[in-house]
């Protein structure tokens, strides 16, 4: 097995850069569209066999280092008691979002194999598919984000609902905020034991919080659960989108990578995070649209940054974009591999 990302998760030597692409498994490949296009995206995650496949797809087109799990952090939301919905242009729709103390009552705290046994049934047809290819990473929403759909309903802009919430009831804010932390805590551990050989948290929506906030109503809760995912004994990483101005204190989580969008050099996060915490990104997804000789100088000047810290991942700064020429996608991989092989 190819396990450069797990060595350069714990920082150790690899023979060349690793790298997987955050949405590598969706909509930018056709692959992708011949399954999806079969079923809802909700029962394509589901499926646990299809959600496999799709899976595979970037491991075997684009030669990656890590495959993803291909699932949805909302799926968890579903298992809680809340109806989700994904819808053509709107993306995901919770219709019945939290407002009241009576609705975080109703919220349940499940069982993960009874209420997500689909998605550790995928994780185990993974790992016999992946056993001589590369590690199989696993994930979740961090609680922060995954409130802002629960008491937005959606997608926003502005989080004015969960910001009143956060502001002017802080207890049953707290109260919902704990419910989803066991609940992630729980649903972690069982892709673990399932077989996750590496379990990233996806912190969508950190950067809309001030420092202080993000200090206060978000972190506290990202530190729980990765205390409590220690003993798994595998590579734990946070991942917080626009979250440059957070970078001080989400080193402080406990995880063993930082995620890093585009918005922050990799050498100028090296220094701030220190020697015990590798680093994963941070390409611009838009740069896949520049020319191969301008998006290679890029990928050059990435590696080199990433030099500095104690290990480094490969990635882009978010999900790769459904626009994205996939020819584009595998010249990167390649180009890192090549790059990164020499050096």
């Amino acid at each position: 097995m190819n396990t450069n990302f797990l060595k350069a998760c714990r920082g150790e030597k690899t023979s060349h850069t690793p790298i997987w692409i955050m949405r590598q498994a969706g909509r930018y490949l056709p692959d992708y569209h011949k399954v999806r296009s079969k079923m809802t995206f909700l029962e394509l995650c589901k499926t646990p066999e299809r959600a496999a496949e799709v899976t595979l797809q970037p491991v075997d087109i684009l030669g990656v280092d890590a495959a993803i799990l291909f699932s949805d952090i909302l799926v968890v939301l579903e298992a809680m008691g809340m109806k989700l919905e994904f819808q053509e242009k709107r993306g995901p729709v919770l219709p019945e979002p939290i407002k009241d103390r009576a609705d975080v009552e109703r919220l349940v705290v499940p069982d993960p194999e009874e209420k997500l046994g689909y998605v550790m049934e995928t994780i185990r047809i993974l790992r016999k598919e992946l056993a001589d290819k590369v590690p199989l990473i696993g994930f979740c929403g961090a609680p922060f984000t995954l409130a802002t759909y629960m008491v937005e309903g959606g997608s926003s802009k502005a989080f004015f609902n969960t910001k009143k919430m956060m502001y002017s009831a802080p207890e049953l804010y707290a109260e919902m905020m704990n419910k989803v932390t066991d609940c992630t805590i729980a649903y972690l551990k069982a892709q673990a034991a399932a077989g996750a050989q590496a379990l990233q948290i996806f912190d969508s929506w950190a950067g809309a919080l001030a420092p202080c906030d993000f200090g206060e109503f978000a972190l506290p809760y990202v530190k729980r659960i990765i205390a409590e995912l220690k003993g798994a004994g595998i590579p734990l990483i946070y991942f917080a989108n626009n979250g440059s101005t957070l970078l001080d204190q989400s080193m402080t989580c406990g995880a063993d990578v930082l995620g890093l969008d585009w918005r922050l050099k990799l050498s100028d996060a090296a220094k701030i995070v220190g020697p015990d915490i590798s680093l994963q990104g941070n390409l611009d997804p838009c740069a896949l649209l520049l020319p191969e000789d301008k998006l290679e100088k890029r990928i050059a000047r990435i590696l080199e940054e990433g030099k500095s810290a104690r290990g480094h991942i490969f990635n882009l700064g978010h999900g790769i974009l459904p626009e994205t020429p996939p020819e584009k996608a595998k010249f990167v991989v390649e180009t890192v591999h090549r790059l990164s092989g020499q050096s």
